[in-house]
């Protein structure tokens, strides 16, 4: 075995490396049965360059502040990423060969954070690079480290909109420190990709996007050296740097040949192309390190926020406690970071911006963006809050779900969710969120009701683990709850019992206040309402929920502003039933038509989530 570890390796060394990381893609995906090898050969040369000469790295002190980051937006190309590993002496020959692609293994499929060198989990296309430009905002603003954010992109995936989503945001904010190596290998899965090999027409769209552009032959071992190094020249944009590659690079048998995508070549075939190559080799060496003293800037330990208070009964909207309880966050924990997706007037996010302008990231009307910024902030350890509409979220699921994936902690908060919102109509009313959140991944779902709770919750958020969603209300409504009362993430709370409780009402949001309404509703006939508070939706407080079935007879109406599918009425008699509730008669009222516009008291009476409705509800079980 060689090992070299000077800061300055040859061209020369650079060859043999590129050499033993394409023999070394193809060992591993032979092996394994599947893989991507051409379109890790393609990338070959780029990465060797990179990895020998450019890549600032302390590779047995992954968590050093001090790091360049080196991002897969190209995450097919795993087995190019394990082989850098490899060559860099972190990843040993016999798991790459026996333990790509395997159960119980690391190295798996794409490349996720289960690996110390990798930042974020790729392999949905278009998302690499939007993470990137998170992690270079850390950089410039926050940290104020000189790394570089360095992402290998896919030619195929430059069709997607969040690549130019994420260079837009990347010129707006300046991110020289951002450098995005798009491998134009020319074939994409089925074909060739919409511009094939036209770098000019590349070029132009990254210059209209405002980044420097620099088009190379991806094969060339000196020009690709001498683009890196123009790239990390002082600007004021991030860089683009287009090379032209060839898929399948070193084995003439297949080379710019269709129909090779993400197949491993077989074991004869796997043969001819390593001798092709020169043989296996096993060089391991490492490029330049880190320099400085590496002190993270500005982060000190979080401390309690300051309290925010309402008046009982005083009309609070939860979006409004929300940026409340947010501004009071950021005074004591210097890691609290906020964007927007330019609704911040309405989300009240604002409050933050005006309090800490240099911790606050405006997206714009860029979801996608927005949440993948967020990935990138929390990868370098801030707590980002990420707030729109509800509806618009939406959008940004695949960057949700992948954050699950990717093990980060992000606290998202959607307003202007259901009916509830009025004459905007249908396309601005969440009614499908509960159900998308729920199914992600260890997320938690809270829906608090008044702004004592929003305040808690929003508090809660901060420390809670993966992917928080807190929904909020546009209107106005009655302070519930006494300042300092708790709210802890899977609680309930009993709003209204008794010994005589006959039914149990559950809401969540606006319609809790529609469930204590239709309460007093049934009570002027001589009924009495259990009303439940299921601020947490997921978890939920499952013993609260069955205690109450219980008491009344298993008589429950839950209410929602919420399509029936996957929301608050599912997680109820999902959870009741798993917990084994024998006696249940379950009404669940729910939005179940296509609404429009409207008033908010009139399209809740339209939907049958109105305490008028609610109270039939329970009075039909008691029939």
């Amino acid at each position: 075995m060689t090992t070299i570890t000077r800061a300055d390796i040859g061209l020369d060394t650079v060859a043999e490396l590129a050499a033993q990381l394409r023999v070394d893609a193809i060992r591993a995906s032979t092996s394994a049965g599947s893989g991507h090898p051409t379109s890790s050969m393609s990338a070959a040369d780029l990465l060797a360059v990179l990895v020998a000469r450019h890549l600032r790295y302390d590779w047995d002190h992954p968590d050093d502040p001090r790091n360049d980051h080196l991002i897969y937006s190209k995450g097919h190309a795993s087995p190019l990423a394990y082989s850098v590993f490899k060559a860099v002496g972190v990843v040993g020959d016999e798991e790459l060969i026996h333990g790509y692609r395997r159960f119980g293994q690391r190295l798996q499929g794409h490349p996720t954070p289960i690996l110390p060198w990798v930042d974020v989990a790729t392999g949905s296309l278009g998302q690499g690079l939007p993470d990137g430009v998170g992690v270079a905002l850390a950089g410039k603003y926050l940290d104020r480290e000189p790394y570089r954010v360095w992402v290998l992109c896919g030619d195929s995936e430059m069709a997607e909109g969040s690549i130019w989503e994420a260079l837009d945001k990347a010129s707006h904010y300046r991110l020289s420190n951002l450098i995005a190596i798009v491998d134009v290998n020319r074939l994409g899965q089925r074909g060739e990709t919409d511009l094939g090999w036209d770098l000019d027409a590349y070029a132009a769209r990254a210059d209209a996007f405002g980044a420097r552009v620099i088009a190379v032959d991806g094969h060339d071992l000196a020009a690709v050296d001498d683009a890196l190094t123009e790239a990390t020249d002082p600007g004021d944009a991030p860089t683009v740097i287009l090379a032209k590659t060839v898929k399948g690079k070193g084995f003439s048998e297949i080379e710019n040949q269709n129909g090779w995508h993400g197949k491993p070549l077989p074991p004869d075939m796997a043969r001819r192309a390593i001798a092709e190559l020169g043989g296996e080799r096993d060089l391991t060496l490492r490029g330049p390190r880190p320099s400085g003293d590496g002190g993270r800037r500005g982060a000190a330990p979080a401390g309690s926020p300051a309290p925010v208070a309402y008046e009982l009964g005083a009309k609070v909207a939860t979006r409004k406690a929300y940026g409340d309880a947010l501004v009071a966050l950021g005074a004591s924990d210097p890691r609290v970071v906020a964007l927007d997706g330019e609704v911040s007037n309405s989300t009240y996010a604002d409050e933050f911006a005006e309090a800490y302008p240099g911790r606050y990231f405006e997206m714009y009307i860029a979801e996608q963006q927005m949440v993948a910024a967020a990935t990138g902030l929390a990868v370098r350890g801030y707590k980002p809050f990420a707030s729109t509409f509800a509806a618009f979220f939406t959008r940004a699921h695949d960057f949700i779900r992948m954050g699950a994936i990717s093990g980060v902690d992000l606290r998202l908060a959607g307003s202007h969710a259901g009916v509830e919102i009025g004459a905007d109509g249908p396309s601005q009313m969440a009614l499908e969120d509960l159900a998308m959140f729920r199914a992600v991944h260890g997320s938690t779902v809270l829906c608090p009701a008044d702004g004592t709770s929003a305040v808690a919750l929003t508090n809660a958020m901060a420390a809670n683990p993966g992917i928080s969603y807190l929904r909020t209300t546009r209107g106005a409504y009655p302070v519930l709850y006494h300042d300092g009362e708790t709210f802890p993430i899977g609680g309930a709370k009993l709003l209204r019992h008794s010994d005589r409780d006959r039914v149990t009402l559950v809401g969540t949001g606006v319609t809790l206040h529609a469930c204590l309404a239709a309460a007093e509703l049934l009570a002027t006939t001589g009924i009495q309402a259990r009303v439940i508070d299921a601020y947490s939706i997921k978890p939920l407080d499952m013993e609260t929920l069955a205690t109450a079935a219980g008491a009344t007879g298993g008589r429950i109406v839950v209410a929602e502003d919420h399509h029936p599918e996957g929301g608050l009425g599912s997680a109820v008699i999902d959870g009741l039933v798993t917990s084994g509730v024998a006696e249940l008669h379950v009404a669940h009222l729910a939005v179940r038509e296509m609404p429009g516009s409207g008033t908010g008291p009139e399209l809740m009476a339209w939907a049958g989530i109105d305490a008028d409705h609610i109270a039939a509800a329970a009075r039909a079980l008691l029939a």
